[in-house]
């Protein structure tokens, strides 16, 4: 585990940044960070005082700038955190906000003229656009329970379609160098217009992070590693705004993301597929069901609820919004008199016609959704048994079964104690 997080440079940074950022919002009011600053300013000196006097004990070694760094990272986490803290401004700007909800307006009035009901407008507009305004609460409650919610959310799932849209647009561009940089520019500029305008959510904003990292990386031929980027992701929007890390979305699609990159390989590889027409769905099908087992718990804790259809609902959805939101958006930027338009305008509707009636379908089965509700202590030990059990099954070493299955004795334990004996 140790030599797995030595080979990503940004974990580390990571978890010292969220470290700094838990300690002062539990201790707001001692001078913790003035301590650890005093502390790796004394060990350095010590350090060299050492150095200077021939005894070579300490300030050749790594774990010396190791611990001097731990400490300034810290102490940065906590003065940032301070700062963003006293001014209030752990939300994304005014300005942008504003520049999002007048161009969500203006394009979602685009789609008066599509043959849709109010619903269907306006599941539409908040798949492509994010705008909410009109959606109904019965139509969340329903994509909710066919589990399938984060579909109205714009999250990574649709920065990705945009960026591979984007990538198939601009394919027509020379692949020498100049050409290569041009698409890159124009590709990262486009999709963070995209964040931008659908109002900068965690989702979005970490998807375009680790996109943009991802295509930097393309650009100047070097590999990139799935789990440091998702990391060095993180860690920027952390440090640009530190209260990201209790965004329900931000915690949400990092849960979703890590469990994807972890998990999906071997369900992918349980079933081994040739067919390039049912790998493709089967692709699908590991993704979904990745992401649900790391997000189940979360939802559990922070709505109390749960969908038992989201395998059957998710291949459907995920292939429609596929074609749906590039169609959709080629349909708002093409003029009116671009032929072939009218036939991409009866494809976008009959696109989100569909949709609206498989979510409907779906979300009245008997059962579509049960119940739940975490505590937060419950939450914690409930991740340690998934963890340890998918550690098990990586490593295949005793220790994390006999962990797995002691914190399942406990977690039952005390279910037991609290419905018979407390109440």
């Amino acid at each position: 585990m140790i030599e797995e997080i030595q080979k990503r440079p940004f974990v580390r940074p990571l978890f010292l940044w969220i470290a700094g950022i838990l300690l002062q919002l539990i201790f707001p009011d001692c001078n913790l960070s003035v301590l650890l600053l005093f502390s790796s300013g004394t060990f350095l000196l010590l350090a060299f005082c050492f150095e200077a006097n021939g005894n070579r004990c300490c300030y050749n070694y790594r774990w010396t700038w190791g611990f001097v760094f731990s400490c300034l990272l810290i102490t940065s986490s906590m003065f940032v955190t301070a700062g963003v803290e006293r001014q209030d401004n752990h939300v994304s700007p005014a300005v942008i906000q504003q520049f999002a909800m007048k161009e969500q307006s203006k394009l979602a009035d685009s789609f008066d003229c599509l043959h849709l009901t109010d619903e269907e407008k306006s599941v539409l507009a908040t798949i492509t656009l994010g705008y909410r305004q009109a959606m109904n609460p019965e139509v969340k409650r329903n994509f909710s329970t066919a589990g399938v919610a984060h579909i109205l959310a714009v999250s990574g799932f649709h920065v990705a379609i945009v960026c591979g849209f984007l990538s198939i647009a601009l394919g027509f561009l020379p692949k020498n160098r100049a050409g290569r940089w041009t698409k890159y520019i124009l590709v990262v500029v486009l999709l963070w217009s995209f964040v931008c305008v659908t109002g900068m959510a965690a989702s979005t904003v970490r998807a375009g992070c680790m996109l943009s990292f991802y295509l930097t990386g393309k650009v100047l031929r070097r590999t990139t590693d799935s789990y440091n980027t998702l990391a060095a992701a993180a860690f920027c929007m952390l440090v640009y705004d530190p209260f990201y890390l209790f965004d329900i979305g931000f915690q949400l699609s990092y849960i979703a993301v890590f469990f994807i990159l972890y998990l999906q390989p071997s369900l992918r590889n349980f079933i081994y597929v040739r067919n390039p027409l049912l790998s493709i769905p089967w692709n699908w099908i590991t993704i979904t069901i990745a992401a649900q087992v790391g997000t189940a718990l979360l939802c559990l804790f922070y709505f109390g609820r749960s969908s038992s259809v989201f395998l059957f609902t998710n291949l459907p959805l995920t292939f429609i919004a596929t074609m749906l939101i590039p169609m959709a958006f080629l349909w708002l930027m093409l003029p009116q008199w671009f032929p072939g338009l009218d036939w991409l305008q009866r494809g976008v509707e009959i696109l989100t016609q569909w949709m609206v009636k498989i979510v409907d379908a779906f979300s009245h089965i008997p059962g579509a959704m049960f119940i739940i509700q975490l505590d937060f202590v419950s939450l914690i030990v409930c991740y340690a048994i998934l963890l340890s059990s998918l550690l098990y099954l990586r490593l295949h070493r005793p220790v994390w079964l006999l962990l797995s299955l002691s914190l399942l004795l406990i977690i039952m334990f005390a279910e037991v104690i609290k419905r018979y004996y407390v109440s």
